[in-house]
């Protein structure tokens, strides 16, 4: 599996840990930055993240900003992403099995370390269940293709 990894500076310390978490697991993973304290825009990794998966060059991605919201909602604006802020793995689970999301934000103020591990750990082990979901994801997928 070949996980997109992005943060702004304010969670620059949180990606680097989980970036180490990851690869100890045998996951490869590539870093998009941001790769100094300096302030950063957590958009633009939103954006490059986002396109990485989209493309296909990824499996996934993970993002991390301050809440995780700002750089979620910029992977979203991303045709083909579907990318899910989560503070604890039920959530995490249940948008991976209903929501085939294929970007995970985390906010490293708000999410501890070793429960952003656990929710990580849930969101990649969970498959997409297809079935009912599978008919609103594609209702998703189609009105987002019909936009300019």
């Amino acid at each position: 599996m070949k996980i997109a990894i992005g943060s702004d500076h304010v969670a620059l310390e949180y990606k680097k840990q989980i970036i180490e978490y990851l690869s100890s697991k045998g996951l490869q993973t590539k870093d998009f930055g941001a790769y100094t304290s300096e302030r950063t825009d957590y958009c633009d990794y939103g954006f490059i993240v986002g396109e990485a998966v989209a493309n296909g060059e990824f499996d996934c991605g993970i993002l991390f900003c301050g809440s995780g919201i700002g750089i979620s909602i910029a992977a979203n604006k991303v045709k083909g992403i579907r990318c899910v802020v989560c503070s604890e793995p039920y959530s995490a689970k249940l948008s991976r099995e209903h929501n085939d999301t294929n970007v995970l934000a985390l906010g490293a103020r708000v999410v501890g370390i070793e429960l952003a591990k656990m929710i990580i750990d849930e969101w990649l082990i969970t498959a997409f269940e297809g079935g009912r979901h599978a008919g609103r994801v594609e209702k998703i997928n189609k009105y987002e293709n019909k936009l300019k």
